[in-house]
């Protein structure tokens, strides 16, 4: 089989069936979409839907007659001759990933092998921004969660107005303080990984310098689109909630929580792409969300359960990885506290090795999920595999420039 790819389009002169619809020889390919090429690059889509891959068109019947198998190559997806049959065509695999429509397993395998086979920056990124975050976070455990109003609230069984206010304030400045680092932290990394993602899907190395520069210009956005959706993740929720504690009656409470849940995960989710395509599309915030709403409508629940998946694996890894060290703070922990524990240096030191630990494993399996899954979405409805095959160099040189893939 050619394994050289170009955008579906007219056979070129003498590739193609004759007038009586017959091939020209053997393991010769036939174009059957005359429509214009695919999307260019990571743009939006502009070009014919991506060919069904789990069954050839018309059935089980060759078009041009002969023992023939549908297959790809130049000028499309076609019917080959071969001594076997009907085929499914062997994807090209330039990097981390087959250059087709991807399974829950294969894009789970993606994210593993992109931090695998690009450890070096991986690491780096993942290491670096885990021990900012920590950082802070120890820091302000231990001066404000460790304050005396904070422990003069938990000794006296009679704390005055003016100790629970001063109390609730450190509380609230050191929560918001770790909130917003950790922040900053998640966009610096989805920013970074996400570009070190789409360039070993080519088979291309990048530099941690390479990926900061090339990430550094829409980091503003990436973090206004970081804010945008968890507003509207959140409004839904507090919005129900609102309205139902206005009847004054529990159940309608209840009822108005589990409702505004289930919408704020269903926006979550339709919206939960918008940062692959803000980043590799070079989109506005709300460009980049419509994108995102865009790409999962129709596959919802896949994209849901990928997800969760996903999640559920981090939580469980994360938490084998700090089991240990939650045990050995246990040890070192001199007074335990029920509104700020483990506030001396040492147990938050040991707390916070377990952090960056499990932190190194979830920021490069998060980033990489979401951004093969984005991709998977865009090869399934806008074939983005034709033109990541042009940006790899496995597309048929006679074909027609297409411009950058990223």
């Amino acid at each position: 089989m050619n394994d050289r790819w170009t955008p579906p389009g007219d056979p070129a002169p003498g590739e193609g069936p004759d007038e009586n619809g017959q091939g020209h020889g053997p393991g010769e390919q036939h174009s059957l979409d005359k429509q214009t090429p695919p999307p260019q690059g990571w743009g939006g889509p502009q070009g014919p839907q991506q060919q069904n891959w789990s069954t050839p068109p018309g059935g089980g019947t060759p078009p041009y007659g002969g023992e023939q198998h549908w297959s790809q190559g130049p000028g499309g997806y076609g019917w080959n001759n071969g001594p076997h049959g009907w085929q499914q065509p062997q994807a090209a695999k330039p990097g981390v990933i087959p250059l087709r429509p991807l399974g829950v397993g294969e894009i789970l395998d993606g994210a593993v092998s992109t931090a695998r086979a690009h450890w070096r920056p991986v690491l780096a990124i993942a290491l670096g921004i885990a021990l900012l975050t920590e950082a802070m976070g120890v820091i302000a455990s231990r001066l404000w969660l460790n304050s005396e109003a904070m422990t003069a609230l938990e000794t006296n069984p009679d704390p005055t107005e003016q100790e629970v206010l001063d109390a609730l304030s450190s509380g609230l400045f050191a929560g918001s303080l770790m909130a917003v680092t950790a922040m900053i932290g998640s966009v610096l990394a989805t920013a970074m990984l996400t570009i070190v993602v789409s360039r070993a899907v080519l088979g291309h190395g990048v530099t941690v310098g390479e990926a900061w520069a090339d990430s550094r210009g829409r980091l503003l956005r990436l973090f206004g689109l970081v804010v945008t959706v968890g507003l509207a993740t959140a409004l839904p929720v507090v919005a129900l909630v609102l309205m139902t504690a206005a009847t004054g009656m529990g159940p309608f409470v209840v009822v108005g929580v589990l409702a505004g849940l289930a919408l704020a995960v269903w926006v979550w989710v339709s919206l939960s792409l918008a940062a692959p395509a803000l980043m590799l599309e070079r989109q506005g915030v709300f460009t980049a969300m419509r994108r995102s709403w865009h790409l999962v409508t129709g596959s919802w629940w896949r994209v849901f359960g990928i997800q969760l998946l996903i999640l559920l694996l981090i939580l469980l890894v994360t938490s084998i990885v700090q089991v240990p060290t939650t045990m050995l703070a246990a040890l070192f922990t001199e007074s335990p506290s029920t509104l700020a524990p483990s506030t001396e240096w040492t147990p938050l030191l040991i707390n916070g090795v377990g952090a960056v630990l499990g932190s190194v494993i979830a920021l490069p399996l998060t980033a990489g999920v979401t951004a093969l899954l984005y991709m998977d979405r865009r090869i399934r409805r806008e074939a983005l595999d034709l033109e990541l095959a042009r940006a790899a160099g496995l597309a048929d040189p006679d074909s027609p420039p297409t411009g950058p893939a990223y």
